[in-house]
């Protein structure tokens, strides 16, 4: 009796973890799928555009740049970001960014500004916090170059930016004003849209002096410009 009791209570153990095991695995597959997955499966359907080359050309993938262009991240901040919405936002954009690399090998990935959501109002400590986490999402291997612009919500909107943010934001980017990147023939000319309000402020005045500088120096350039910036540029 005893015997037959034992065994009983064995098949009920085996049933019930067979039970939890049709449940779980399903719902693995579901998370696996959702979270990790189905970016991969999404990105993989985009492909370079096909370049036309000149016949008999050898140096075809050292004369194509692949160039990436994101925007608005807008990494929420300490004030407005609440932490569940940072959790879930944060992980979507950082597993489509490093899906893209891994599928796509970009030479350069350009981030045309409002990287952040609250950079106008961020404290030194919110700021330092904010920068780790974008450093840790956008992380990239050495031979993909990230390139960040700077917008509104990193420094402010002209009438409540001002050298400090500006600053600030350089430190970290290594942009300010304007300035050429040169890359396999393509002149990019990064613009900080923010100072071209025109009207005579500091940093307005600095980015102008900037542009003019730059601007002749391309005077020469037979290469292709491509003007890259925050606001779009019917704006001015």
């Amino acid at each position: 009796m005893a015997l037959k009791s034992g065994l009983s209570q064995s098949q009920r153990c085996k049933k019930r973890a067979v039970f939890l095991l049709k449940i779980a695995c399903p719902l693995l597959f579901a998370f696996a799928l959702c979270e990790f997955l189905i970016y991969y499966v999404v990105i993989a359907q985009c492909r370079w555009p096909v370049v036309q080359l000149v016949q008999g050309d050898k140096k075809e993938s050292a004369s194509v740049l692949k160039a990436m262009f994101l925007s608005d991240t807008h990494l929420l901040g300490a004030i407005t970001g609440h932490w569940f919405d940072k959790l879930r936002r944060e992980w979507q954009m950082e597993r489509s960014f490093q899906s893209a690399l891994w599928l796509l090998q970009p030479d350069i990935v350009f981030i045309l500004g409002d990287v952040f959501d609250e950079g106008k109002w961020s404290s030194p400590k919110a700021w330092e916090d904010d920068v780790s986490r974008f450093h840790k999402m956008f992380r990239h291997p050495p031979h993909v170059e990230l390139v960040v612009l700077v917008g509104n919500h990193d420094i402010g909107f002209h009438y409540e930016t001002n050298v400090y943010k500006l600053h600030r934001f350089e430190k970290v980017f290594n942009f300010s004003f304007a300035k050429i990147l040169s890359r396999k023939k393509v002149n990019f000319v990064l613009v900080n849209s923010v100072a071209l309000e025109g009207d005579g402020c500091v940093i307005c005045k600095a980015a102008e002096e900037t542009l003019i500088h730059l601007s002749r120096m391309l005077n020469c350039s037979r290469e292709v410009e491509v003007y890259i910036m925050h606001y779009t540029v019917h704006k001015y």
